[in-house]
């Protein structure tokens, strides 16, 4: 039986999730996850099980919320998230073949050059993201490789596809948050089912963290329109050492385990 504090706990996880999830396009997953284990004690498996079923919710409004100011790229993204299920799938049976310590680092030497990056290039906001013979498959790529990584380390796909779909596909950073929400609704939903079978969701404490969410998402999107472009890229910037530390201080302790 769980207390008033275990509620009050959701709401205000969900309340901070939703404002991230708006304002830099992910899923939140990187706030939540931590927040389950160290507050409420929840196990690993069961707190990202829970995010994940979380950001469904989450995401749809974020992506409405986008659409509204026609910053979605809606063909893309089915491409990325077509890529991301499949990933999902590699990524969960490579697990237990592959040094996690070593995914960790590689990934936080890839958040590294991100944020130099994101100093360097600064996208039109008026710049989409078009459909090519060439963009298509590279897009279907990107999509299996965010996946993959979800699987092996529990990153969210959007700090994977939000900075790579602004710094390589040349996309202003509102249509790359825009798409990179709606990539996550399939993802999430494929991996919550997949998780229901192994009992690795909290399905009530998911519908209080993800309603919470909804109501701060739109928020994040209204502010991620307002700002500037480089003040973007800077908070984007500051969110992903966020993810580097946390990043690194796993590997540090996972050091020896493989």
């Amino acid at each position: 039986m769980r207390g008033t504090r275990a509620y009050v706990a959701f709401i205000g996880i969900g309340l901070a999730a939703g404002l991230l999830s708006g304002l830099f396009g992910v899923g939140g997953g990187t706030l939540i996850v931590p927040m389950l284990v160290l507050l409420l004690g929840f196990d690993q498996r069961l707190a990202a099980g829970t995010s994940l079923a979380a950001i469904v919710p989450t995401s749809i409004v974020g992506v409405i919320s986008y659409a509204v100011h026609g910053s979605v790229a809606w063909i893309p993204a089915l491409i990325l998230a077509l890529g991301s299920v499949f990933g999902a799938q590699i990524g969960t049976r490579l697990l237990p073949r592959i040094s996690q310590t070593a995914l960790r680092w590689c990934f936080v030497g890839f958040l590294v050059i991100v944020i130099i990056s994101l100093f360097l290039v600064i996208p039109s906001r008026g710049a989409g993201l078009d459909l090519t013979w060439v963009t298509g498959p590279l897009l279907l790529l990107l999509g299996l490789i965010t996946g993959v990584l979800a699987g092996l380390i529990g990153v969210g796909g959007g700090v994977i596809a939000v900075p790579v779909l602004m710094l390589a596909f040349g996309t202003s950073d509102l249509v790359a948050k825009g798409t990179s929400l709606l990539m996550l609704i399939p993802t999430g939903i494929s991996g919550t089912f997949g998780n229901l079978r192994t009992r690795n969701v909290d399905l009530l404490a998911a519908g209080i963290i993800g309603l919470a969410a909804c109501t701060t998402t739109a928020l994040g999107a209204w502010l991620a329109a307002l700002i500037d472009p480089r003040l973007a890229n800077l908070l984007f910037a500051v969110y992903a050492v966020a993810i580097a530390v946390q990043m690194s201080i796993k590997a540090v302790r996972g050091r020896g385990k493989g």
